[in-house]
Order: C-alpha cells, then structure tokens, then sequence
C-alpha cells in the first residue's frame, strides 16, 4: 500500500503546500475514520491536488476505511471539481474491488439523497410511537385571564 507520490500540476509549489498535502494523504490513510474523514474533506477543498489524492486512494489498494473517506472527501467536493468527482465515484462502480464499489454506491446514493439502507429490522414508523407535536402557546391575554378566574391559595370542592 505505498502511495505514488505525483508530479507538480505545472505550478511552483511552496514546501507549506507540499508538506500539508503528505499529512492529509497519511492522515487519510489512517485506521480511524473521523481522522480519515477529516482529511478526505480537507483535501476536497484543494482543487485538482485533492481530487487526484482521493482518486488515489479510491481506485487504489487501501483499506477499507481509508476507501470510504475518500468517497465522502468526493462527494462532499464543490464548485468546478464537483463533475470531475463524480466521474471518479462512476469510475468505481465498474471496479472489481467489494469495498471500492460499496463505498461508491452508498456516496452516490447520498448524494442523490435517497439514503442507501441497512438491512435492519426497522421497517418504518408504522404503528410505534405517535410523533412529539409542538404545544401551541396562549396568547398573554388568555393567559391572564385564566389567572384572573382562578381564586388564589383555595380549591373549593364542587358543589354539584
């Protein structure tokens, strides 16, 4: 899993920009996903740099987590890399790879905005539990008058 390191883009590139670019690429390739994650969407901020790091380590041998940041680096790309990164997620969806695929059609999938479910035992809020509605609140007036028509201090039993 060694990463090819890529040529400059054509421009001078200051040593800042070059060493920042290393730590997100390790950063992403590490174990824990908000680590990975953090990264995936930082370098989803750096144009045509971010872009090709992503589609690095999309298309490449990773591990799993490392795959999945990049997805949600892609998908969260905006602007002018927004067409070129999904181009990237369609990309993998012809991969051989399980993990790049999946990756690829959950990120799709959000960003279509239809979630990619689960296979889990919820099957949707039939008949659970009845929805929290709001309590609307009295206008000062009748409020005030409630407090009026009340006697203070005493409860007097019904006389009925």
């Amino acid at each position: 899993m060694k990463f090819e390191e890529k040529k400059s883009s054509g421009r001078e590139k200051d040593e800042a920009a070059i060493e920042l670019l290393r730590q997100l690429t390790r950063k992403l390739c590490s174990n824990d996903i908000t680590t990975a994650r953090l990264a995936a969407f930082n370098l989803s901020w750096m144009q045509e740099d971010g872009l090709a790091i992503l589609t690095q380590v999309l298309l490449g041998d990773f591990s799993r987590t490392s795959k999945k940041a990049a997805a949600y680096g892609l998908r969260s790309m905006k602007g002018r890399m927004k067409k070129p990164a999904l181009e990237v997620l369609q990309q993998g969806l012809k991969q051989r790879d399980r993990t790049t695929k999946a990756a690829c059609i959950k990120a799709l999938s959000l960003i279509k905005g239809d979630a990619a479910k689960k296979g889990g035992s919820k099957q949707g809020r039939g008949s659970g539990k009845p929805n929290i509605q709001g309590i609307q609140k009295k206008s000062a007036a009748a409020a005030e008058s409630t407090l009026k028509s009340a006697p203070a201090g005493r409860i007097e039993p019904d006389k009925s």
